[in-house]
């Protein structure tokens, strides 16, 4: 015997069978309770990404700025101010470093907490989950609100924009199943799922009272010809921008973000390699640190998914019978490098140096000693702390493995792994 719910307060459609043959089955509908595809939201999220401020501005964001637009990191707020000044033109874009994993058959959900700048004439703010060619994102223009599907599926980009008094589930202006009239002026969480696959469903909405809250979905199934946007690996973004000259200053605050994939995350990859080669790298003197091997994305392709995996390394013991210990640098971008020429890797995601001479600076993330043959492991496919970021202007993060001796002619054989998500 079945038995049809509805739930008006969560806004969930269920079919509940209770019987010998079927003891209890419960299913997913058009509600939110259920993901992108329709499963009840019962499994714990794999967290993709994550983002809060709570001592100062983290550093998993990139910020470009144009004519006077500026970025504040408020302490008692944790968050960041993102201003513009009157001018025309002027902007703050910031964007996430890296982009997240979406894999087929589970639900990517995303959310972003804000306050939008008050709206006005010629003022333009954006956030979702999007780049400069494909995405989803809540935009107000001047002081109209839009829920927007970008994609660049045919060779340009084609935003197809959806004011709020057209959303398809909730106009939220007071009069829908949420009760909500939206001020984005206001502290607010939005929220995007998508099942992609490429002809999935994109839903937006907003987090009410705690609860997921459905406004608009953006369907595409029995009727687009093709994939509605060219990927859903992407980046979390969030713009402030001036298409004319305002009235006053305005800024927006950003706050908190995640991305997580719904029911769990199993990576798929392929794992790559470079070497030293079968001739040791000898390092002269001891003291001194010697760049051994980089790699950054290839340029071509810079929204991949690339994770540092391992390093293996063996020390050649032949300094006068003393035992070579030779010291480990794990470094994120150095701020120069000399010498060496870069070569892209067969797969065609990755580029390395194995001739570099020179740099400095840099973040070091690990350090730590070889005394014979070691491996280190950074992490498996589920460890996304390694994974090479690029600025918005498109430049990539470098990784970098540098070695320091303590005798004079210590010889180091080395070796680098890294994952490509496929």
């Amino acid at each position: 015997m079945g038995q049809r719910i509805i739930d008006n307060d969560r806004y969930a459609l269920v079919w509940v069978r209770n019987d010998a043959e079927h003891p209890l089955s419960v299913q997913g509908g058009t509600g939110t309770d259920g993901d992108a595809f329709g499963r009840l939201r019962i499994s714990a999220p794999f967290t993709l990404f994550d983002s809060q401020h709570r001592y100062q501005e983290n550093d998993k964001w990139d910020t470009a700025v144009n004519a006077g637009g500026s970025t504040t990191y408020v302490a008692n707020e944790s968050c960041v101010n993102l201003t513009v000044p009157v001018t025309s033109g002027a902007y703050v874009y910031r964007e996430t470093r890296r982009v997240f994993p979406y894999q087929p058959g589970k639900s990517l959900l995303a959310m972003s907490s804000f306050v939008c700048a008050t709206a006005q004439t010629n003022l333009r703010q954006r956030i979702g989950y999007f780049g400069t060619e494909n995405g989803v994102y809540l935009e107000q223009d001047g002081d109209t609100v839009y829920f927007v599907l970008r994609s660049s599926v045919s060779g340009s980009v084609v935003n197809t924009r959806i004011a709020q008094s057209n959303w398809n589930f909730d106009t939220f202006d007071g009069t829908g199943l949420s009760g909500r009239d939206l001020d984005l002026a206001t502290a607010q969480i939005v929220w995007f799922d998508l099942e992609w696959l490429g002809v999935g469903d994109v839903r937006c909405g907003f987090i009410v009272e705690g609860r997921f809250n459905l406004a608009h979905t953006f369907h595409s199934d029995n009727i687009n010809s093709t994939t509605y946007m060219t990927t859903a690996v992407l980046p979390l973004r969030q713009e402030i921008e001036n298409t004319g000259v305002l009235t006053t200053e305005a800024t927006a605050k950003q706050i908190c973000n995640t991305v997580a994939s719904e029911g769990g995350y199993q990576g798929f990859s392929r794992q790559r390699s470079v070497s030293t080669g079968s001739t040791p790298v000898t390092l002269t003197t001891a003291g001194t640190t010697y760049p051994i091997i980089a790699l950054r994305l290839n340029s071509a392709r810079i929204d991949s998914v690339v994770i540092p995996a391992s390093i293996s390394a063996a020390v050649e013991q032949t300094t006068n019978n003393k035992l070579d210990i030779v010291e480990f640098h794990l470094i994120l971008n150095p701020t120069s490098i000399t010498g060496g020429s870069w070569s892209t890797h067969p797969s065609n995601l990755v580029q390395y140096n194995t001739g570099i001479t020179s740099y400095l600076g840099g973040d070091e993330l690990i350090s730590g000693y070889l005394t014979s043959a070691t491996k280190l492991d950074l992490g498996d496919i589920n460890n996304f702390n390694f994974q090479l970021g690029r600025t918005i202007a498109g430049v990539s993060d470098v990784f970098l493995i540098a070695a320091t001796p303590t005798n004079d002619g210590g010889k180091l054989f080395l070796d680098t792994s890294w994952v490509e998500v496929i």
